[in-house]
Parts: C-alpha cells; structure tokens; sequence
C-alpha cells in the first residue's frame, strides 16, 4: 500500500463512514490538541496515548483515565498492547517526536531494540515506517496525520496580504533545493538568497535552521518547506505554526513557501494575521502550477 492510499476517503468524498474509535499516538506541541478536538466534535472516541514527556498535562488530564496512556516511545511493545486491549479500530499520529530522542536517551523495550536491529538505516522515516508496520499488523488501520486538519493545510497561491516580491527563479531555485534535500532524508527546509543556499534544515530541526540563518545579512531571504515526492503522511507532515513565524522575523526572513495540501499551517488564521502584521509574505506553491513572476 502506498502512502497516499492512507488518505481517507471520507475526507474527499463523504461516502466512507467516519471511525468510530482512534488512537492518538501524541507528541508534543499543539498538534495533537487540535487534531482531538476535530475528531471530538466530529462524535469520533479517542483513547489518547501519549508519547512525549513535554506533552500537556492539562490536555492529557482532560481524558477520563481509562481513555489515556503515557508511554515513552521506545516502549513499542507496551504502544501495541495498550492498542490492542483499547480495540481502536483506527490511528492517527499527532505531534512533534524530536528527532534526539530517538537516539538519545532512549529507554528500549525488546520489542523496539528488535526492530531497531533490523533497520540498516535509521531515520525517522524509517522507524515510524517499521512501527506502522507492527501497528498494522493488528489489523488497525493507520489514518493519515493530515486526516481532520484539512482547513489547516496550506492552499495554493498567496497567503498574506502584500504582493510577492520574489521571482520566480528564486522561488523555482528553494523549491528545487528543498525537495532534493527531503528526498535525500536530510530535513524538510532550506533557507536561500538570490540562488544561493544559505542553509538547510538537518537533525536539529528547523527552528535550530532558522536560528542559523540570522547570521547571514543576505538579503531576501526565503524559508522553503517542502516533504518527499514519497512521503508518508501517516506519521510525518510538515508543519508551520506561530514558533516557525516567529523565528523567521528574528531571522529577518520575510518570504516563506509551503508546499501546498502537504503542510499544515497551526492555528492558521493567527499565524497569517500576524504575518502581516510583521511584514512576511508566505507563498503556497504546488510543482504543478505556475510560479508568480
């Protein structure tokens, strides 16, 4: 089955029933709150199971105690059992699992040192892959993580309020750039100048890219963000939220491009009111589509 096939139908169409009771393997941020609350108001059970020590105890509180599990992720074998006894029928993934801790700190069960002995390359792609696999294997469908957040997905075309001021090589030129750098499974982002790559994203992440980036003077500076031509949307969607914006401008990056229906934009409308506010432009772009001149 290939990755697009997780995609719901019900999402598209509206023929498929909605399930009736998920699993949400949580990390941390904002994600998976907003992604419950869809679900929630959709009428659709949730048996929370958190994954990440900075996830929100508040939130994770808010369960009734028989719906909610804290398990670090490297007790895989605990994740599948408590999968298992709950009888979701579905699961959907939510949430940032920072890439240090599938490498640092670690606490494996034998279930997880199991498949990690079996992985010749190790990677976030990898491992979630190997763990969808087990999931699965259950007979529990696995939902993609876009799966409720469709409002939230960046749209084609120009987001905020003032025009695009970049040409169109140099968007054509990050955009090249970013998709080549997420093929390899080397990060989802890159920033460029003028057709130069100034940096591009890596283990630490893109906020850590971000941060590197403001000590160019280079100027403008454009921030894309791109996935895989084969991305597995079930456990791995590019996101863009408030944090993002907000190293951009310390950055004194104005422009932004996102791939468009393959990003999600966090608390969108808060995020593009404040980036007019701050004078930066973002840009949904599709490889399909004509770039603005």
């Amino acid at each position: 089955m290939s990755p697009k096939d997780h995609f719901p139908l019900w999402l598209r169409s509206g023929d498929a029933p909605l399930p009736e009771y998920v699993a949400l393997l949580a990390g941390s941020g904002e994600y998976p709150q907003l992604c419950a609350r869809r679900m929630q108001a959709l009428g659709i059970q949730i048996h929370l199971v958190a994954l990440d020590e900075a996830f929100d105890k508040e939130f994770l509180d808010s369960f009734p105690f028989h719906s909610r599990t804290f398990l670090p992720i490297g007790h895989l074998g605990k994740i599948l059992k408590v999968l298992k006894k709950a009888s979701v029928t579905h699961v959907i993934s939510a949430g940032q699992i920072r890439p240090q801790k599938l490498f640092q700190g670690l606490h494996l069960d034998l279930k997880a040192f199991c498949l990690l002995r079996k992985l010749r390359r190790k990677n976030a792609a990898t491992i979630f892959g190997a763990i969808a696999d087990e999931i699965e294997a259950l007979g529990i469908h696995i939902l993609d993580a876009r799966s409720f957040m469709e409002e939230d997905l960046a749209p084609k075309g120009i987001m905020t309020q003032a025009s695009w001021e970049l040409s169109s090589y140099v968007l054509e030129h990050g955009i090249h750039i970013a998709q080549e750098i997420a093929n390899l499974d080397i990060g989802q982002g890159v920033v460029v100048c003028e057709g130069t790559v100034l940096c591009v994203e890596s283990f630490d992440g893109t906020d850590a890219m971000l941060q590197y980036a403001g000590r160019f003077s280079a100027k403008p500076k454009l921030f894309v963000k791109s996935s895989k031509s084969a991305q597995d949307f079930r456990f791995d969607v590019p996101v863009f939220g408030m944090k993002t914006l907000e190293h951009m401008r310390q950055s004194n990056i104005l422009y932004a491009a996102l791939e468009a229906e393959r990003t999600l934009i966090l608390h969108k409308k808060n995020v593009l009111a404040k980036a007019n506010e701050w004078g930066i432009q973002i840009y949904g772009y599709s490889t399909s589509q004509n770039f603005p001149s």
